[in-house]
């Protein structure tokens, strides 16, 4: 049985913990804050075995060296993990699959935020951890990749079934609301979602985890099809009105 615990770390990342309750095997997805990862983990009474990073930023495998230093975990990730000297133990990419005691995960390689980044996809438990790939009504900035690129990765996860559970790993929901809702004015599932993100960040409650078919229904860059005529490109293919529709978020100040 697969158990997910999620905690707050850093400015806006959030922390997940994942274990395997028949083997005790704990595996932290990326280290954005050791020190806080390890304490939440000590309070569990998980003994973390393994980090599972989705890219190599600093906030996504910064800790890694100080974990595996008090742990002994294995590090698992892209090969760009390497970049900031938190060389993985196995390197992972596009089809292979990563075991957390009697647990599996699917690799799914969608870059685009990071040449390398990658996600973890748990079929049995409808789980997907996705970084900074997707996020609750976003997408990651294109900080090295291609619209295309970007376009293609998304594609890979909007395949999964709608009632998958995707975790990412920053709360950035309630502006990304404000953009979506300005670019997508006539989505009324999008307004009353957009409601919900305002009640519950009011009361300092996470907008994450989120399903994959809510995100479908109201996240503009899943939407970008759907979306030519608003951003007045109907004869536009579906991955440059993605990059429209990135461009504008990378511009927008509301």
């Amino acid at each position: 049985m697969l158990q997910i615990y999620q905690f707050p770390c850093l400015t806006d990342n959030y922390g997940f913990l994942i274990h395997d309750t028949e083997s005790g095997a704990t595996a932290t997805i990326d280290t954005p804050d050791a020190d806080e990862i390890l304490r939440q983990a000590g309070a569990k009474g998980w003994r973390i075995t393994d980090v599972w990073n989705t890219h190599w930023h600093p906030d996504h495998a910064g800790g890694n060296a100080a974990i595996k230093e008090k742990t002994g975990a294995k590090v698992t990730g892209p090969d760009e993990v390497r970049r900031i000297g938190a060389s993985p133990d196995h390197v992972v990419d596009e089809g292979d699959v990563v075991k957390l005691g009697n647990l599996e995960a699917r690799v799914l390689n969608v870059g685009g935020h990071t040449l390398g980044h990658i996600a973890y996809v748990f079929d049995d438990a409808k789980v997907a951890f996705v970084g900074d790939a997707l996020f609750s009504l976003g997408c990651g900035r294109l900080f090295e990749g291609t619209p295309q690129q970007m376009w293609t990765s998304l594609q890979k996860i909007a395949s999964l079934p709608d009632d998958v559970t995707l975790y990412c790993a920053h709360e950035y929901t309630q502006s990304n609301a404000r953009f979506a809702v300005s670019i997508d004015q006539n989505n009324a599932a999008l307004r009353e979602r957009a409601a919900e993100i305002e009640r519950l960040r009011s009361a300092n409650k996470a907008t994450v985890p989120m399903s994959l078919g809510q995100e479908k229904a109201t996240n503009p860059f899943l939407r970008a099809p759907l979306l030519k005529g608003a951003i007045a490109m109907p004869n536009a293919q579906d991955w440059e009105a993605f990059a429209e529709i990135r461009s504008r978020k990378d511009n927008f100040k509301g």
